[in-house]
């Protein structure tokens, strides 16, 4: 019987801070390491969703316990979010509203997110996104600075996509083109935000910059 899903467990190495000293409280409480990621079998996975700010359609951490997850942790049906995978009533994952309450929860009782959650999705836009968040998971801070911190886990979902296109199929040319337009995006949120951007910052997230900090072997 053929799976209905495909997983890879993607490298997340983890990615030196790139934005200014203060922004977290604690970066790399956690240091990353690996990403179990899940697909439908059934489907190409979809490289061609645009990137875009909004709640990404088709992505859920949902969790590896079978006692559905930790109590402190706001939850909904799995199956609710991620299709095609043979999730079950009893599937249970983080509510997509609570990346908040996971980043401080896991923080607090310090619980290395690989042993909590998993990411399901399917397209582009939800796994870069499921990759923003995995960095928040890791690097706890007050959020009172949020367009430097959406920065650092947007050039850390970045990073990862780098290192794991083999697996992804992701080539370079597009992965250029998302590391511009993901660049710009995280630019504008200073400007919405009537924030000064330092341009002293910029060359550590060029394109150029973040390949030159990967492995030398794609897993």
């Amino acid at each position: 019987m053929t799976p209905l899903r495909i997983t890879e467990y993607l490298a997340t190495p983890p990615l030196p801070r790139l934005v200014p000293e203060g922004v977290f409280d604690d970066f790399g409480w956690c240091a990353s390491d690996t990403l179990e990621w899940s697909r439908p079998s059934a489907r190409p996975f979809d490289l061609a969703t645009p990137l875009d700010g909004s709640d990404p359609a088709r992505m859920v951490f949902v969790f590896h316990r079978a006692d559905h997850g930790p109590e402190f942790l706001p939850r909904e049906m799995a199956k609710l979010h991620a299709f095609g995978m043979g999730l079950g009533d009893d599937d249970w994952a983080l509510a997509p509203y609570a990346i908040d309450d996971a980043t401080d929860g896991l923080w607090e009782r310090r619980m290395r997110p690989r042993e909590v959650l998993w990411l399901a999705a399917d397209n582009m836009n939800a796994l870069f996104w499921g990759l923003h968040d995995w960095s928040h998971f890791h690097n706890h801070g007050p959020f009172e600075e949020r367009a430097w911190t959406e920065l650092q886990c947007d050039q850390a979902a970045l990073f990862w996509m780098w290192v794991n296109r083999g697996a992804i199929g992701l080539d370079e040319p597009a992965w250029l083109r998302m590391h511009a337009d993901v660049l710009q995006g995280a630019l504008a949120r200073f400007e919405a935000e009537g924030k000064r951007f330092n341009p002293e910052y910029l060359p550590r997230c060029t394109a150029d910059a973040l390949r030159d900090l990967a492995p030398s072997r794609q897993p």
